[in-house]
């Protein structure tokens, strides 16, 4: 008799739903999708076409991104639209609801720098380090600061207002801020949260710094990553 290979659901056909009331699992219900998360994360900064979303997402495909838009579109998270001429493309922002979820981010953040396992040599994003910086800014140390950073990162233009311990970040042209960084956004982060010297990142040529030096010095010790989980 031949018995036949019985196999197990996969948990997406298997679970839709925690059937859960609590808020905390409905959120999962919404959002708990592999790369949902970090969709979101690419849009919180401002809308992206979807060939923008995959370049800055290098390790999700076409088919699974299409099924994340369309699920957090679904979801009320996102939404979608196309640009007037000349552009005429089509873009996905996040909803006002969506943009709430920031703060979700920054705890999810601040938790896991905690972990002894993380790995901060792996691909960093634009909004990565964009996001990380409204984080983990130490608002004492920057609370007598009223400055504008320009952060040109690859082909994306940034200014920050730093004024009040909290720092603004929105898409903008930088000329004429106090300070710019341009460099790739693994390397920016490598001089804020890993230490590298300014001088020795420009002397490799993969970091430029313009404008104030005393205050580009200054403004990369503001930033102090919490303790390790355990120490």
């Amino acid at each position: 008799m031949k018995l036949e290979k019985i196999t197990e659901p996969s948990e997406t056909r298997q679970r839709r739903t925690y059937d859960d009331a609590c808020a905390a699992a409905h959120a999962l219900d919404l959002v708990g999708e592999r790369w949902a998360l970090l969709v979101m994360r690419e849009l919180m900064m401002g809308p992206k076409r979807f060939s923008d979303l995959r370049a800055s997402l290098p390790g999700i495909s076409a088919n699974v991104l299409t099924q994340r838009l369309e699920g957090l579109e679904t979801a009320g998270v996102l939404t979608k639209r196309k640009l007037p001429p000349p552009a005429s493309a089509q873009v996905y922002e996040l909803t006002p609801w969506g943009y709430e979820s920031e703060p979700i981010f920054q705890a999810l953040g601040r938790w896991a720098a905690r972990s002894p396992s993380h790995d901060p040599t792996l691909p960093f994003s634009a909004a990565s380090l964009l996001l990380s910086l409204r984080t983990m800014l130490d608002p004492i140390r920057a609370a007598d600061i009223d400055a504008r950073i320009g952060l040109i990162l690859g082909e994306e233009t940034f200014v920050g207002h730093l004024a009040g311990g909290e720092i603004e970040i929105a898409r903008a042209d930088p000329a004429g801020a106090d300070v710019i960084f341009e460099g790739e956004p693994r390397v920016i982060a490598g001089a804020i949260y890993g230490g590298q010297p300014l001088d020795v990142l420009e002397t490799a040529d993969v970091l430029r710094v313009s404008g104030d030096r005393e205050f580009a010095e200054r403004f990369v010790t503001l930033f102090p990553l919490p303790p390790k989980a355990g120490t």
